[in-house]
């Protein structure tokens, strides 16, 4: 795709990072269950924030991947993201900052960059993963209408540890409705 493409919701702006967004994504990232649940470096600091932003142009110049900042009124919430783009499919990943969790941006987010995804993006499958236990991402997924697919026994690689983790897929023919899984 090569240009980065701005999503818009009720809310929300969802665009590339830049620059002038290191010093949030650095703060957000000291999250413990930021750190807990997704893939940040532990301990993370702004230098890493300085180089997940200039990798996420390079992503998008490739089209390997497509990262947006979640933007509220008050300015950075989280980040989203289609991951390893290619063959029809891609997977889907999210995080949000302390202070702006509890106000649905994570579900509305999700909802336009599934509809992208599917739409524009043409893609034909779309997987989440998380850790076991990230009870608050399942939460989402199954709201926006991922099928639980399994657990993958020491299936991630976590901070040098291998971890359980469970396994969602969304098709692009599925229909959107809340799905309940036995976890």
């Amino acid at each position: 795709m090569g240009e980065p493409v701005v999503l818009r919701s009720g809310r929300l702006t969802l665009s590339r990072p830049v620059d002038s967004d290191v010093e949030a994504i650095y703060d957000a990232c000291q999250d413990p269950l930021i750190q807990e649940y997704t893939t940040v470096p532990s301990p993370y600091t702004r230098e890493d924030a300085e180089k997940f932003v200039a990798l996420t142009g390079q992503w998008w110049d490739v089209g390997s991947e497509y990262v947006w900042a979640i933007r509220d009124p008050a300015g950075l919430a989280g980040m989203i993201g289609l991951h390893r783009i290619k063959d029809g499919a891609a997977e889907l990943g999210y995080w949000l900052a302390p202070a702006a969790r509890g106000r649905g941006y994570i579900a509305e987010a999700s909802r336009t960059v599934v509809d992208f995804a599917f739409g524009p993006l043409r893609l034909e499958r779309l997987e989440w993963h998380a850790v076991v236990g990230n009870t608050a991402s399942a939460r989402v997924a199954q709201d926006l209408g991922f099928r639980l697919e399994g657990v993958r026994r020491k299936g991630l690689s976590h901070r040098g540890r291998r971890m359980d983790g469970w396994i969602a897929g969304l098709l692009a023919t599925d229909p959107r409705t809340p799905q309940a899984w036995d976890v």
